[in-house]
Order: structure tokens, then C-alpha cells, then sequence
């Protein structure tokens, strides 16, 4: 019996991006030492206070099926967030809680494609973001960016490539770069999605995570409300990754829409994770601050390690938890330097080209491991290839 094309096209015939991850693990479960800089876990885990809530939720019996448009309270809770921190107004019929982040890209998509939409994305992307509208029934197409301009997308690049497209999707702070995108920018890509009729799905799992400038979203501009989804989750602001919760926000229609589809899938989030949100979201800045603070102060022990040497060129990294390293110097490919620096080093990093074209000749480090480890395999991998760069 044969598969769906959907299911079975899910890469686009190619790998998904994850092949090196994977043969790291490997390597561990045999019994070898790996230093795992590779996806965004956090290496220090839910806050135990958190994790008490979810407890004290689960004991007290909120275990059975739990509103699938999400609680009233976490609705709320996360309308008060999104309408403090962006400026505008947020009511809990704008939002859909979801299984994750990773859930809420797929709905959004589902809400705004037709079978054989074209859907931009900008490269580089996290790995997920093509099979995720493929599953949707759209088609993707990247719109480059630049390591030259930071990996700010330009407005021209993505109205080269709307005719028959019906959404854009964005990540800032972004995810491989760490870059965030600027004002002028976000005004660009409103623009451009005013002008070509595009709704706009804004991946904003990161926004905690700004060190330098300002996190803007772009629903927060002139006209975009009503033309904008945005993605958010408590796993990268709360280190919550497994408790998979996420939602959307986006225009009460839309969202309405959205509650039909999460019936006929997900059927909702279990009640005393979301219990758990609600008290983790009531901690305030004080309590992101405090699961931010780890990757902000890596950051600034990563540019110390980096310094003085030219084979490795950090890309100027703003926010989230990564730094993107252009390798070009040593003549290797992304996925090369990355399968000789695990082989040579035991060092695992994520080739560039697992997040597209735009990023070859690059790595992409995730500051997940305690501060001693991170800096001596900085060194070492700054040593590896100045090697290959002599």
C-alpha cells in the first residue's frame, strides 16, 4: 500500500537537516564524549516552582480534558503578555494555546494556504519551517538573505518572489543567526506584505532573548493586525521545551477558525501544563530574566574566546541562544567543518546548510553547555580551524 505524497514529501526528497544531530546522539549512546552544541535545550531545566504548579494542578485533578481553545485563564494570561509587550490591544478570542510552538506554525499555515499556495520563508530557517508548509499543502519557496547584510531580508527579495504566494513567514530574534531585525526592516516586510497581500507568520519564541537593540513585532505596525499570526511558546522564555506549549495570536476569525481545526487534531493541551504556564507567566520579567541570563552572559564569554583570531568570524549575534560562525577561511562547506570537527574533536555543531543556501560555509553553536565546557571547545574549534586556515 502506498503512502500520501504528503506525508512521504514532508523534505522535498532531500534530508531534513537533523542528519548531524543525529549522529551525534549516536556517538553518546555509544559511549563517546561529545560536547552538544547543537539544538536550543536548555542545560538547566524547568524551574523547580514551576514544576510544583504543574504537581499541585495534576494532584488536585485537572487532568481530564481541558478546553481546547486553552483555559480561560492562560487565554488571558497570555493576552495580557502579548498586549504589555507589544503595544497592542489583546483579547483571549485572539488566542489559540497550542501543543508548542511547532504546533502553532502548522495551524498557522493551515488557517492562511490552499493546497498549492506558494508560502515564503526566509534562508536561513529553522529546519522545520519547509515540511511544515508542505504538510500544510503549500509550496515553499526561500527568500535569501545575505551574511554580508547580517541576514536582514530585504523587501525587494521577497516581492521578487510573491506572485501567487499567499504568506510570509519570519523568525526574530532569529534562529540559526541570532541576528534580530531591525525596524527598518519589519517596516519593509509590512510593507511588502501590505502591498502583495500577504499574511504575515511571525515566529517570536525568542523574544525574550534580545541582547542587543529592541525585539519589535511586526503585528505592532500600521495595518498588519489583521494581517498578521504570531507564533509564541513557553519553551525557550520559560525552559518549558517538553511541557510543549505554545500559542497563536492573530485575528479573532482566523482564531475561531483555528479552534475548529485544533478540535479536529490536537484536541488541546493537558489542563495542569497550562495551569503551570498561568503561575510561570504571573512571575513576570524576573523569572525570564532569570532563564535568559545563562545565554546572554555565553555570549559575551563566546566574543572574548573568538577574538583575536580570523579563521572563525562570528556573525554579530542579538539575540536567542546561538551564534552562527562563518568557517568560509578554512575552504570547507558547512557540513563538511562540522563532520570533520565531530570525527576530530568530538565537538558537535549544526552545518549552515541545514537551515538553507544562504547559510553555507557556516556553523551554527548553541550556548546550551555550562560556561567552562563552552569556552574550552570554542578554543578548540577556533584551533581546528585555524588549522585547515593555514
Amino acid at each position: 500500500m502506498e503512502l500520501s505524497r504528503r506525508i512521504t514529501g514532508l523534505t522535498g526528497g532531500g534530508p531534513d537537516g537533523w542528519g548531524l544531530y543525529f549522529k551525534a546522539r549516536r556517538m553518546v549512546a555509544e559511549g563517546h564524549d561529545i560536547v552538544e552544541l547543537t539544538i536550543g535545550e536548555h542545560d538547566i531545566r524547568t524551574d523547580p516552582s514551576i514544576l510544583a504548579a504543574m504537581d499541585a494542578s495534576a494532584r488536585g485533578g485537572h487532568t481530564g480534558y481541558a478546553m481546547i481553545p486553552g483555559t480561560d485563564s492562560l487565554r488571558e494570561a497570555v493576552a495580557e503578555r502579548v498586549s504589555a509587550r507589544t503595544g497592542v490591544p489583546t483579547t483571549p478570542d485572539n488566542i489559540l494555546i497550542t501543543p508548542g510552538g511547532q504546533a502553532a506554525l502548522f495551524a498557522a499555515h493551515m488557517a492562511v494556504l490552499d493546497d498549492g499556495d506558494a508560502a515564503l520563508f526566509c534562508d536561513p530557517y529553522y529546519a522545520t519551517y519547509p515540511g511544515t508548509i508542505r504538510a500544510a499543502g503549500g509550496v515553499p519557496v526561500a527568500v535569501p538573505t545575505r551574511p554580508e547584510e547580517n541576514f536582514q531580508p530585504r523587501p525587494e527579495d521577497i516581492a521578487a518572489r510573491a506572485k501567487g504566494a499567499r504568506a510570509l513567514l519570519i523568525n526574530t530574534p532569529n534562529n540559526p543567526t541570532g541576528v534580530v531585525y531591525s525596524r527598518p526592516t519589519l517596516e519593509g516586510i509590512a510593507e511588502a506584505c501590505r502591498a502583495h497581500r500577504l499574511w504575515l507568520i511571525s515566529d517570536e519564541v525568542y523574544d525574550t532573548q534580545v541582547w542587543e537593540g529592541e525585539h519589535l513585532s511586526p503585528r505592532a505596525l500600521p495595518g498588519m493586525a489583521e494581517r498578521t499570526l504570531v507564533v509564541g511558546s513557553m519553551s525557550k522564555s520559560h525552559a518549558m521545551t517538553g511541557s510543549r506549549l505554545g500559542w497563536l495570536v492573530g485575528p479573532e476569525e482566523a482564531i475561531a477558525h483555528l479552534i475548529t481545526l485544533a478540535t479536529h487534531t490536537t484536541y488541546g493541551v493537558p489542563g495542569f501544563i497550562q495551569d503551570a504556564a498561568v503561575f510561570a507567566l504571573r512571575q513576570g520579567e524576573t523569572l525570564e530574566e532569570k532563564i535568559a541570563a545563562p545565554f546572554r552572559r555565553r555570549r559575551k564569554l563566546a566574543a572574548r574566546v573568538l577574538a583575536g583570531q580570523n579563521a572563525v568570524r562570528p556573525v554579530p549575534s542579538q539575540g536567542a541562544m546561538y551564534l552562527m560562525l562563518d568557517i568560509r577561511a578554512t575552504g570547507l562547506s558547512g557540513e563538511d567543518f562540522a563532520e570533520a570537527l565531530l570525527e576530530r574533536e568530538r565537538i558537535a555543531v549544526m552545518p549552515g546548510e541545514s537551515f538553507g543556501r544562504s547559510a553555507a560555509g557556516h556553523v551554527r553553536v548553541a550556548l546550551t553547555v555550562e560556561d567552562g565546557r563552552l569556552a574550552e571547545a570554542l578554543e578548540r574549534l577556533c584551533r581546528f580551524a585555524g588549522e585547515l586556515a593555514d
